[in-house]
């Protein structure tokens, strides 16, 4: 992180000043430093590598397991399927009450409802999509309807979409405004409600890019930075999370406060789930090692995790049956 950046944002005004046009607003984000892409990808593979002992593993298990989204966004969607899902994150495995429940369950808001009824005081959050999801092709008027409508059903959660076409056009103090109102909206009508941007990295083109919308998204209040909707390719990738995860450490180098990370989609077993919390530990340290810091967008994933935790603890694998197919 380069000085002069670190000493803008700690000076007495200094997020006002960087947000106060378009055009400081650019000045700003083209001043981060680039982001060496050999290299990025280079220190993402190398960590990667990494072996962990078995009881190590273990408690990587269960960590990923606690930090999930249960997610079904699907246009076929029913209450009852939404049912299933939440008892699945309660209750992860029927046969284990040591499992630990997931982070949340992320659904539409039509849903929200009856996916916070289902849930009760489990600790398990609701995180609904909003904003257009997953276009983001929407007014904003639109999109702050749909972010109120999810936090008066309940939603503990809001992941919202940014406009990528008005950040590919350079149009930042637009995406900006946008965060904010939705951040805004969250607060409204009772307890505020978390904000999760998505930004859509494989669309970004760049990991200068990704580095830009992950510090934009920060200035106007995010909770949480995300990779993807997980409706395109490429999703989450370890390169571009570790981007992410460093301009989080940036974040709060510059600023003193935390904001959460998600990679999502094409995250799809415990190697790979422990590939990511090794990235984690080593980028940003083990702060963020926790489900209020960190989360796993993969829905997939929890029943792999499910029988690589059966096998460790009888020592042979259990056939598909052994878990419920989402």
């Amino acid at each position: 992180m380069s000085r002069s950046v670190t000493e803008m944002l700690a000076e007495p005004g200094g997020l006002t000043d960087v947000t106060r046009s378009d055009a400081a607003l650019r000045r700003f984000l083209h001043g981060l430093p680039g982001v060496d892409q050999v290299g990025a990808d280079g220190r993402a593979a190398a960590l990667s590598t990494r072996s962990i002992k078995t009881t190590s593993k273990a408690f990587a298990i269960d960590l990923a397991i606690s930090m999930i989204d249960l997610t079904t966004l699907e246009g076929a969607d029913t209450p009852g399927k939404v049912r299933s899902l939440c008892a699945k994150a309660m209750r992860p495995d029927p046969h284990d009450a040591s499992v630990p429940r997931t982070a949340a369950v992320c659904v539409y808001n039509d849903l929200v409802g009856l996916a916070k009824a289902e849930l009760g005081d489990s600790g398990v959050k609701v995180a609904a999509v909003a904003t257009a999801f997953p276009s983001g092709r929407a007014s904003l008027n639109v999109k702050l309807a749909d972010t109120r409508d999810a936090v008066l059903q309940g939603a503990d959660e809001i992941d919202m979409v940014i406009d990528r076409g008005a950040f590919l056009s350079g149009r930042y103090l637009e995406v900006f405004e946008e965060i904010a109102a939705v951040k805004q909206a969250c607060a409204e009508g009772g307890a505020a409600a978390h904000l999760k941007v998505i930004l859509e990295t494989g669309e970004l083109q760049t990991y200068d890019n990704v580095r830009r919308a992950s510090w934009l998204a920060m200035l106007a209040g995010a909770d949480f930075i995300k990779t993807s909707t997980g409706k395109i390719s490429p999703a989450a990738t370890l390169p571009v999370t570790l981007v992410m995860l460093e301009a989080c450490r940036d974040w709060r180098d510059a600023t003193g406060e935390m904001v959460g990370m998600k990679p999502a989609g094409g995250i799809r077993t415990t190697k790979d789930a422990i590939k990511y919390l090794v990235l984690v530990n080593e980028t940003v340290g083990p702060d963020w090692l926790d489900p209020d810091w960190f989360r796993l967008g993969a829905s997939s994933l929890l029943n792999d995790l499910l029988l690589q935790r059966q096998r460790m603890s009888t020592g042979r694998y259990s056939g598909p049956d052994y878990v419920t197919v989402d």
